[in-house]
């Protein structure tokens, strides 16, 4: 298993379970009905500098009570944090429905600045696309979209993956037709992803030359 990055860019010791499981634990309550979590605090703040701030800042209130609330996540989603957590694994997906509870946890381990957990989710979501021979849909890149900022890694090998599929498809679906007409950074992304396969010059038809077929 190799070390975490820090926050200033710097790799962390990795540190062994055994040692990470203090006294001490952290009450996290989640999801609209305040579902409670005691969790180990030195583990979790261990892994998130994002609640090693919160719990070992002491003008914070949470590092008083031990006590914090995540009401935006639901259950499903930290339960598998929780078992990443405690693992450092995570159940591969097998089914395409399984993809959006993994992009959930995507979302709360870059609130959470957990970039080990990312990696692994991103990792997990290429392997299924690759191995069922599929794409992502457009759904599940739209709400990628709608939750990440430029240069995200999640966010480039889908539109990496997307790009392929339309280079290889006859035809471009109806759908994805719309949606790139009506969202032109997606359209500029998949472009920029095509331009980064370096193409040698001889394998790109050239629309000004009379004698190529256009195939249309």
């Amino acid at each position: 298993m190799s070390p975490e990055p820090s926050q200033n860019g710097d790799e962390k010791p990795q540190k062994q379970l055994y040692e990470l499981l203090t006294h001490t634990l952290v009450d996290i309550y989640v999801g609209e009905e305040n579902s409670h979590y005691p969790l180990h605090e030195k583990l979790l703040c261990h892994h998130s500098p994002y609640f090693s701030r919160i719990f070992y800042n002491k003008s914070s209130t949470s590092s008083r009570t031990k006590e914090f609330g995540l009401p935006e996540v639901t259950d499903d989603v930290f339960a598998l944090f929780v078992g990443w957590l405690y693992a450092r694994a995570l159940r591969h997906p097998e089914e395409e429905r399984d993809i959006g509870p993994l992009l959930d946890l995507y979302f709360l381990a870059a609130k959470l600045e957990i970039a080990a957990l990312e990696t692994d989710i991103v990792d997990a979501v290429r392997a299924y696309y690759h191995t069922h021979s599929t794409y992502p849909g457009l759904r599940r890149v739209q709400y990628v979209y709608a939750n990440t900022e430029e240069d995200n890694v999640m966010r480039e090998m889908m539109v990496g993956s997307v790009a392929r599929f339309l280079t290889l498809a006859d035809r471009i679906p109806e759908h994805w037709a719309k949606a790139l007409k009506q969202n032109g950074p997606l359209s500029v992304d998949i472009i920029r992803s095509i331009q980064e396969w370096h193409l040698e010059e001889r394998n790109v038809p050239d629309a000004r030359d009379a004698s190529v077929d256009r195939g249309r």
